[in-house]
């Protein structure tokens, strides 16, 4: 994947887990509210998967 697809994935499932974390309060189910915070750590991951990899791209691209 490249770096914008894995940035664009990585806020995608942020939000949503966002919605469940607060769907999850709302409904007083606590297994949706933590299913929402993997989620949203999940694209945590992603984003800085991809900007790891917009890093790698500047450096290589100097040589």
């Amino acid at each position: 994947m490249s770096s914008i697809t894995d940035k664009v994935k990585g806020l995608a499932n942020e939000a949503v887990g966002n919605v469940k974390q607060v769907a999850g309060r709302a409904l007083d189910k606590p297994e949706l509210e933590a299913e929402g915070l993997a989620q949203e750590a999940k694209g945590e991951g992603q984003q800085a998967l991809g900007k790891g990899k917009d890093a790698v791209k500047k450096v290589v691209d100097k040589f």
